[in-house]
């Protein structure tokens, strides 16, 4: 049998749409090598038998849902372990009709010629998940840790869905390792890697738990662990070598895969890339593995272990204000840009805490992976990972407009789907946070612009310009005390920017920001020198990372204040 046709089998039948009676009455009519359409129509036929048009409308949206589902199961290769048979509910649209022996004769697969199938299934009903007054039970994504457990038992006791799978993603989890971090002072204390060869699965499991740990106490941000290299680390932005030893292809590929389940493992196996959320007692990581022409890589970030405040990522007080102002608003966009480790995940995690705090909300969010887990507190918070509880970020956001939501927020926004999803959302009622990976305002919003055809753009920006609330630009620097610390650019919309955007002059932000320090709008050479003022880095990281001459010339003339002071205190 077609995998995607045991993908289709499986979520009907744990949806309770058909029982697995049902399922090989309808393969065994269509005879040899049918194709998931034809089967599809076969089960479509039968289910909206009897019901009226509105309802037939809302199960031809639920069946689509199911063929989006199983075509982007089968393409993983990995077949589901097909639930037990069970009679189909009758809360079920057609659940009555899927439960009969039969049906009439006329109501088969070749029923409808196929311009009728084809608007059957039109290819903008992609509804990404059951709508939430119909939806039961949705199949798990393969290689999780649930695979073809059974719906009854990730339920509550009061036949709703269990509250932890509000929270529960897909992180591969390990005790954590009982280890004086006291004593690991450099990374000569650092367990070695060279004799991987010599040691057994769960040796080396061992290995990498304990060095993930170590690593953070001496303050890495990131592990890298690749075939043909020495492992090393990024500690405060900069590559530093753990060992001089070169990891052998082989010894490299145990390494990375030594965490993985068997289905994740297939997985890698066949895509050559894949990513996932670790958990080692209470630390979190994302690990992401590739395979390059030496052999495998990964990279393990290492995720803060609570959630930060503003302040503590580096925001200034009279900012972290503006930016609380821009939470409160109940519809909108509000983008949160900056380079890749940048630290845009930690500070999206700050703005729905503060959120969480202060506001009585749902907030849903769609990460990949699950990286910072948020407890509801005042607001509900549903978190969704995409390949665990949804297939994409555009589905996911399609289906969250269903959901009831009063935030939305988006772990990346990177294509023309999903930004147009998120400009609709913020015009209907919804608050939208995203991500984007651009260095400013000005290129923030010609990438979340230019994404659009010509024909359409002047109606986006017409869009963008009444919905958008702020961009907050930002990216790490060197801290005066030696750690990290968030340098950035905060766009406040106002009448001036939204004539900016609506006219597509985005080359006048800068100027509109510089003089907008009343709305909350600031440069990020204006970042620097109050930061700089403040103490928080050296006047050398604020030179460096400066671009314009008047901001520089006023940086130089409290630099040159201060040594005068200093010379004069000596």
């Amino acid at each position: 049998m077609p995998l995607d046709i045991q993908w289709f089998i499986y979520a009907l039948i744990s949806n309770g749409a058909i029982t697995q009676a049902d399922a090989d009455r309808f393969y065994q009519s269509l005879g040899a090598n049918p194709d998931l359409e034809a089967y599809a129509q076969l089960v479509l036929d039968q289910l909206v038998s009897g019901l009226s048009e509105e309802d037939q409308q809302s199960v031809l949206e639920q069946i689509q849902s199911v063929i989006d589902y199983a075509v982007a199961q089968a393409e993983t290769g990995i077949a589901p372990n097909l639930p037990q048979n069970k009679p189909a509910r009758p809360g079920f649209p057609g659940g009555a009709a899927a439960a009969r022996p039969g049906f009439p004769p006329a109501q088969r697969a070749g029923a409808f010629p196929p311009a009728q199938r084809a608007a059957a299934f039109p290819p903008a009903q992609r509804a990404g998940a059951f709508p939430p007054a119909r939806r039961g039970y949705i199949p798990p994504s393969p290689g999780s840790r649930d695979m073809g457990e059974p719906p009854e038992e990730r339920r509550g006791g009061d036949g709703g869905r269990a509250r932890t799978a509000i929270v529960q993603d897909s992180a591969t989890r390990f005790d954590s390792v009982d280890i004086d971090l006291s004593q690991i002072q450099s990374y000569a204390d650092l367990p070695s890697l060279r004799n991987v060869s010599e040691m057994s699965d769960p040796e080396l499991q061992q290995l990498v738990i304990t060095l993930l740990t170590c690593l953070r106490a001496l303050g890495a941000s990131d592990l890298h662990i690749s075939a043909g290299s020495p492992p090393f680390v990024r500690r405060m932005l900069q590559i530093e070598r753990i060992d001089d030893w070169v990891i052998p292809e082989e010894d490299a590929f145990r390494l990375n895969t030594v965490l993985l389940s068997a289905e994740r493992k297939k997985r890698f196996e066949e895509d050559m890339d894949i990513n996932f959320a670790l958990e080692i007692g209470a630390d979190r990581f994302r690990v992401c593995l590739m395979m390059h022409k030496d052999g495998s890589a990964a990279s393990y970030r290492l995720v803060p272990d609570h959630i930060c405040s503003l302040e503590e990522l580096g925001f200034l007080d009279h900012d972290v204000t503006h930016i609380k102002r821009l939470l409160d608003y109940h519809n909108g966009l509000v983008l949160v840009t900056g380079p890749i480790g940048s630290g845009k995940t930690t500070t999206l995690a700050a703005m729905v805490d503060i959120i969480n705090e202060k506001r009585t909300d749902h907030i849903i969010t769609v990460e990949d992976p699950i990286e910072i887990l948020q407890n509801s507190k005042n607001c509900q918070v549903t978190q969704r990972e995409i390949g665990k509880h949804t297939i994409s970020y555009r589905t996911a956001l399609k289906a969250a407009l269903r959901e009831d939501p009063d935030v939305i927020v988006i772990g990346e926004l990177h294509d023309l789907e999903t930004i147009e999803n998120a400009i609709t959302a913020s015009e209907t009622g919804h608050l939208v946070i995203g991500t984007l990976h651009t260095s400013d305002a000005a290129n923030t919003l010609n990438r979340l612009l230019d994404v659009f055809p010509p024909s359409q753009q002047p109606q986006i920006r017409a869009m963008t310009a009444g919905s958008l609330r702020g961009i907050i630009c930002q990216r790490l620097i060197p801290a005066a005390d030696g750690g990290l610390t968030t340098a950035y650019e905060i766009l406040i919309n106002n009448m001036a920017v939204g004539n900016i955007i609506s006219e597509g002059k985005a080359f006048k932000l800068k100027s509109t920001m510089q003089i907008g320090n009343k709305q909350g709008m600031c440069t990020l050479d204006q970042c620097l020198l109050e930061k700089y003022k403040a103490g928080l880095i050296t006047y050398e990281v604020a030179k460096y990372y400066m671009h314009d001459q008047a901001e520089t010339a006023q940086l130089e003339r409290e630099y040159a204040i201060r040594q005068a002071q200093q010379l004069q205190a000596n």
